[in-house]
């Protein structure tokens, strides 16, 4: 959802650098860069350890209201996801959403999307992102096999969990740096990825379409 679908990590690191300056410390973009796609037990113990003195409760609820309230304002679709959400529900293509965000951030997106058949948010698996509970929670929802799927991420960690469950992967780079895994797929926007782009994916094809022109496949 964040970073991938929508431009929300804005929200985030404004809500961060917040907090950590009321509370007397400093918080950089690279900072923030180093959170994005991570779990909110992750966030918390980093953000305590440059001054925050609050438990992961009050801190996920500050910032869980500041990006809440972010978003209230319009949804700030990345481009190209939108289009790319519509191709897939008229292929009739299963959906999930598979977030690190907490469901009271994921469940009022998805339900004013209207096309995920799943939602699996981070406050609800065991094992958040980089482990691969949450896509194989949302195969199993699904009711398919996981090596049927294609997952989109943006994050480093949201690609290692997707990758070590099995599933299809591409990695979409566009804030945070991601250095992508064997195996996996890149591009630089979803504008460049259409319903025969993700149907090659789980074909077996590797594709890179950062690059101009047309894209480069293997497998």
């Amino acid at each position: 959802m964040d970073g991938t679908l929508i431009d929300t990590e804005p929200y985030w690191m404004s809500a961060e650098t917040e907090l950590v300056e009321a509370h007397g410390g400093v918080w950089t973009r690279e900072d923030a860069l180093g959170m994005v796609g991570s779990s909110m037990a992750v966030c918390a113990r980093t953000l305590r350890s440059r001054g925050v003195a609050l438990p992961d409760e009050e801190i996920s609820g500050f910032l869980n209201a500041r990006v809440a309230a972010g978003v209230a304002a319009g949804i700030p679709w990345q481009p190209g996801a939108r289009e790319l959400l519509d191709e897939l529900v008229a292929a009739g293509v299963p959906l999930a959403l598979v977030t690190s965000s907490f469901a009271v951030l994921a469940e009022p997106f998805a339900r004013a999307v209207g096309v995920f058949d799943v939602v699996v948010s981070g406050d609800e698996v065991a094992h958040p992102k980089p482990h691969p509970e949450p896509y194989l929670t949302a195969a199993a929802r699904l009711g398919v096999d996981v090596r049927d799927c294609v997952a989109v991420e943006d994050s480093r960690s949201g690609i290692a969990s997707a990758h070590a469950s099995g599933a299809r992967t591409l990695a979409v780079q566009l804030i945070a740096p991601v250095e992508p895994l064997d195996g996996v797929s890149i591009t630089g926007s979803l504008r460049a990825v259409s319903l025969d782009v993700l149907a090659g994916m789980v074909a077996g094809h590797v594709v890179d379409l950062r690059g101009e022109g047309a894209p480069v496949t293997e497998g």
